[in-house]
């Protein structure tokens, strides 16, 4: 998987990789176990500082999307939910209040919000739990 980020975006650097690396994953294009680069590795690849790499890498690692094994590296994680189905409810549903707050405000009809949706969805890998 080859990353990219945008020196003159205004979106910082470690915004930019972060969501390459999760929308990799969601749309199975990184699969669970794969490793990823090394930090030092990455950073030369981009020419970006090592300590923006680390923090994408511990970012996600909180979040749970990768893992660190000492001494062999980082590597995309289980899927896990451990969370509760209300809790991701409610965690989804505050997120789709915002995107469909900002598609009011792109002047988006409801039916361009479904037909977009609708082709996205076909775009991720969905995980039947």
């Amino acid at each position: 998987m080859e990353f990219q980020v945008d020196v003159a975006s205004r979106v910082p650097i470690y915004r930019q990789l972060r969501s390459q690396i999760r929308q990799a994953v969601a749309r199975a294009r990184l699969q669970s176990g794969e490793q990823l680069p090394s930090v030092r590795e990455l950073s030369s690849r981009l020419v970006v500082n090592p300590n923006t790499i680390a923090r994408v890498y511990t970012e996600l690692e909180r979040e749970g999307v990768l893992n660190t094994r000492p001494g062999l590296g980082v590597f995309v994680a289980e899927l896990k939910n451990d969370t509760t189905k209300k809790s991701r409810q409610q965690r989804f549903q505050q997120l789709l209040d915002e995107f469909l707050t900002e598609a009011v405000h792109l002047g988006l009809s409801d039916d361009d919000v479904l037909e977009s949706v609708a082709k996205g969805v076909k775009k991720f890998a969905w995980q039947t739990q």
